[in-house]
């Protein structure tokens, strides 16, 4: 082998041994700032899926590797709380409760004119360039305002077709594209 090819061969080496430090250097902070206790677990994964907007399997390998975790355990704790999602979810989680006030006051239309808004067709809950995911969930705790939606924290009430449609609007109209 030549000399150059061993330099390239080392060099290589050496930047595939700083990619994971490289590509990990976020979820590497998140960990130091909470410690590696398994205690700190449920913190750790809030905060990656926050930034992530949902959990990675390679993540949660990484995480378990660092922390000292199997990762049975981390996969277990991702998967058992409703708060955490493997699959990639859209900057904008749009929540319709369906719980019995919201369905009788009309939450099935509100649903469909979201769905229609931002293009999701069958049961596609994200839109493919990740700005929606659109989740049924069985109660938002606001059944005096029903129906009611959720847009990442924000509560809207007695949601219409029409209302929800024109929230929508102003959320594309603030990202800079109407559809």
């Amino acid at each position: 082998m030549g000399e150059e090819a061993i330099l390239q061969e080392k060099k290589t080496r050496t930047d595939s041994s700083l990619l994971p430090r490289r590509r990990f250097e976020r979820v590497n902070e998140i960990i130091d700032a909470h410690g590696k206790a398994q205690s700190a677990l449920i913190p750790i994964l809030q905060e990656v899926q926050e930034e992530y907007r949902y959990l990675p399997e390679e993540i949660l390998t990484y995480i378990a590797t660092v922390m000292g975790l199997s990762p049975a355990t981390v996969f277990g704790v991702a998967t058992f709380y409703a708060q955490f999602s493997l699959e990639p979810k859209g900057k904008y989680v749009v929540k319709i409760c369906d719980g019995t006030a919201c369905h009788v006051r009309g939450s099935d239309p509100v649903k469909e004119a979201i769905r229609k808004r931002v293009g999701l067709t069958g049961n596609k809950l994200t839109t493919d360039d990740l700005r929606f995911t659109v989740e049924t969930v069985s109660c938002l705790g606001a059944c005096g305002l029903a129906p009611v939606v959720m847009i990442n924290e924000q509560i809207y009430g007695q949601m219409t077709p029409d209302a929800i449609t024109i929230i929508l609007d102003r959320i594309l109209a603030e990202e800079g594209e109407g559809r």
